[in-house]
């Protein structure tokens, strides 16, 4: 997969580098992961009011309650139900039409929380989920799981 090959030069290629939160160029969206979350004051500095979480094992980061927060337990291996798919890449969609400044984050955030992301920002701009992930992954390290992103393709009808 193209965008995988690259986004692993880019991250293998500064392995002690913790990359930091990232916004997608001109769209109210950021990628993070969980130490992004501890990071309440850096999140609230960047305008950001929704927090999309689809980590399937990390405990909740405390957060204040102006924020609001939607959990998607999202494994990589490809063995997530449909459902819970379009509920994820709906709700990111739901928030970027909204205009409502919006995190997506999982425990890397390299994976779970790309995937997601585009998947919202294929489903807001209408379109494919392919362009949208390169548009995703243009903006900081990524490392997107094979099975995941075939589920994503299929979910969007590529």
């Amino acid at each position: 997969m193209l965008v995988a090959g690259k986004a692993r030069r880019h991250l293998y290629g500064h392995p002690r580098r913790r990359h930091a939160m990232r916004q997608v160029e001109g769209r109210p969206l950021w990628l993070g992961n969980r130490t992004d979350l501890q990071d309440v004051r850096g999140v609230m500095t960047k305008g950001i009011h929704a927090i999309v979480e689809v980590a399937d094992c990390e405990s909740f980061a405390s957060l204040p309650r102006e924020l609001v927060r939607c959990r998607f337990p999202l494994a990589d291996g490809g063995e997530n139900p449909t459902w819970l798919l379009h509920l994820a890449a709906d709700t990111v969609a739901a928030l970027l039409r909204a205009g409502v400044p919006v995190l997506v984050c999982c425990s890397a955030g390299l994976s779970r929380s790309v995937c997601v992301a585009a998947a919202g920002l294929a489903l807001r701009e209408t379109r494919p989920f392919s362009e949208a992930i390169t548009i995703v992954a243009a903006e900081g390290p990524a490392d997107v799981s094979p099975a995941l992103y075939v589920q994503f393709r299929r979910l969007l009808g590529e």
